[in-house]
């Protein structure tokens, strides 16, 4: 992975979202004691959306982490799941502030999660907003498949991209970048419950994590109202996008025309 700058405070002194490095779990903890409940960018707020929105907070504290503490992936996964849950739009307390809430705990998570490559690519930048190429990942929404009886299953139609769950026995993608294929156009295409969407990398892993913790037992019914919300959004933002124009080709090669 290559090197890349962090956005948030550096080691010497809390410094303005993106410009310093991730600090030492000391220089985090202390920061958030010497300045609780100060944010410029949410124009004073407190509690928890005030210290997401402070541009001193880390990622720890975006996600409510201790800093000091060793977190696996399945707990940082967690953490995000329960922010989001939190925070989201459709159900924030904070309606004025929630797109922005989201994109900063977005990319807490994908900080700590190893994603930084991706993440500064994006410039810090909400997925479901504006996408960061042409939608060609594949996500199903196993909470509307039918699963091993359907009449028009896309696992038989397309076994290259799709399989079945052992947990579930609904389908699921086992293979990305095949946007293009037409038999996966066919099965999104004849797909009866609609549940087959094109995503961007991005929007699918946050997709899978939501996904994943829908899942769990005892599933929770906030949560699947917020994967159906994100997959309107990507659908939407998807349509919108348009690739970048490619310059017209020039060449100093002369050419007799005569």
């Amino acid at each position: 992975m290559i090197a890349v700058a962090s956005s948030f405070p550096s080691r010497a002194h809390a410094a303005p979202f993106g410009s310093g490095t991730l600090p030492p779990p000391s220089t985090r903890r202390s920061t958030s004691l010497r300045h609780p409940r100060v944010s410029a960018l949410g124009g004073g707020l407190e509690g928890e959306p005030g210290k997401i929105l402070d541009p001193r907070a880390t990622p720890f504290q975006i996600l409510g982490l201790d800093a000091a503490a060793g977190y696996s992936a399945a707990e940082l996964k967690a953490a995000f799941r329960a922010r989001v849950k939190e925070f989201h739009p459709d159900v924030c307390k904070d309606p004025e502030n929630a797109d922005l809430i989201m994109r900063r705990v977005i990319e807490a998570y994908q900080m700590l999660s190893g994603n930084q490559e991706m993440m500064f690519e994006r410039n810090n930048v909400d997925p479901f907003d504006e996408p960061e190429c042409e939608a060609r990942d594949i996500f199903v929404n196993e909470l509307l498949c039918i699963g091993t009886g359907c009449p028009y299953s896309c696992v038989k139609r397309a076994p290259h991209v799709f399989s079945f769950s052992d947990d579930t026995g609904t389908a699921r993608a086992i293979s990305q970048g095949n946007g293009e294929d037409d038999l996966v156009q066919l099965a999104v295409g004849q797909c009866p419950r609609k549940c087959i969407y094109y995503v961007t990398p991005c929007q699918r892993t946050i997709l899978e994590d939501v996904l994943a913790s829908v899942l769990m037992v005892p599933y929770d019914l906030a949560e699947a109202a917020v994967l159906d919300s994100l997959l309107s959004k990507a659908k939407f933002e998807n349509n919108r996008y348009k690739k970048p124009q490619r310059g017209a080709k020039s060449s100093s090669d002369y050419v007799d025309w005569m």
